[in-house]
């Protein structure tokens, strides 16, 4: 399937790196391949190890015939368990890499085309995984909606989507799954729409849908993506060589705040060295062409020592 996403400061992004010749770059958020492929374009003997929870974002392989590349399935929080299969002991290979990507979120290409549920817009099973293919151990955003307690659904809800109407929302869907189990995403729709007063579900109370928040929240929660980031930015900087940089894009708040926390401490064991102090963020020219730019936050730090 065509993909649609389009990849938000790409050019900052790559510019920040400040990569040279024959270095070594992670590419922890494959996705749409771009930032993969812009390294590939302006750096040709670089080697790139791009990785990815989702496999099936690897279907472009015959774009990156000229690159040297590895597609690795695996999450980034596993970038120290990557990196030591790719890079192994006795080799003569960079024990340490020289460049890191993490674009956070979700892509468009998964909101549109995975068939997984993250979009409110499309009747599709409640899955919301990241993972293609999630095995009976995974959890899903069914199985969150239909067992976990009214109380830690409204934490995560308003935890991981600050939505003020947690607490409805959370007695709602237990309420509903008395009747009848919630199992698509037009089902778990229709509960936050009951739990919501018509006030602030119209006009200008709310601008954008009143269930966006909810099923952030959920796809947050399924796949632990603020762990996985705090353990993915930890592994990385300790895989930077001296020089070597980190470039992370966010999307929201809490994505943001954990980056922002984990730079600060860095700058303060005087270990990193921030980059840009204040986030860059797209131009209205990008945003014009690129409306989910809007909420991009790019930082980048370097490791010092």
């Amino acid at each position: 399937m065509q993909s649609v996403h389009k990849t938000v400061l790409l050019k900052e992004t790559i510019d920040g790196l400040n990569l040279g010749p024959k270095s070594l770059v992670v590419d922890g958020t494959f996705g749409g391949g771009e930032h993969s492929l812009e390294v590939c374009k302006r750096f040709p003997d670089v080697k790139i190890i791009a990785l990815d929870q989702d496999k099936s974002v690897f279907t472009k392989e015959d774009k990156f015939k000229d690159c040297s590349i590895s597609f690795i399935n695996a999450n980034f929080r596993n970038i120290d368990k990557v990196l030591g299969a790719e890079l192994p002991l006795g080799s003569s290979a960079p024990k340490t890499v020289d460049g890191i990507i993490f674009d956070l979120g979700l892509s468009s290409d998964q909101l549109e085309n995975s068939g997984r549920g993250f979009s409110f817009l499309k009747d599709e099973p409640l899955l919301m995984t990241m993972k293609e293919n999630p095995s009976s151990e995974d959890v899903t955003a069914q199985d969150v909606v239909n067992t976990w307690g009214e109380e830690s659904l409204a934490d995560i809800i308003y935890g991981y989507g600050e939505e003020k109407q947690a607490r409805r929302i959370a007695k709602q869907i237990v309420e509903f799954r008395k009747r009848q189990e919630i199992k698509t995403t037009f089902d778990l729709v229709k509960v936050i729409e009951q739990a919501i007063p018509a006030k602030f579900r119209k006009g200008n109370k709310r601008r954008i849908h009143f269930a966006t928040k909810t099923f952030q929240a959920i796809r947050v929660a399924v796949n632990d993506e603020l762990g996985a980031l705090a353990e993915g930015l930890d592994k990385g900087f300790a895989a930077l060589k001296v020089g070597g940089r980190m470039s992370v894009i966010s999307f929201h708040s809490l994505e943001d705040r954990i980056v922002k926390r984990f730079f600060k401490k860095q700058v303060e064991e005087k270990t990193g060295l921030l980059i840009n102090k204040k986030p860059i963020t797209a131009t209205k020219e990008e945003i014009k062409n690129n409306p989910r730019a809007r909420s991009a936050k790019l930082r980048i730090l370097e490791k010092i020592r």
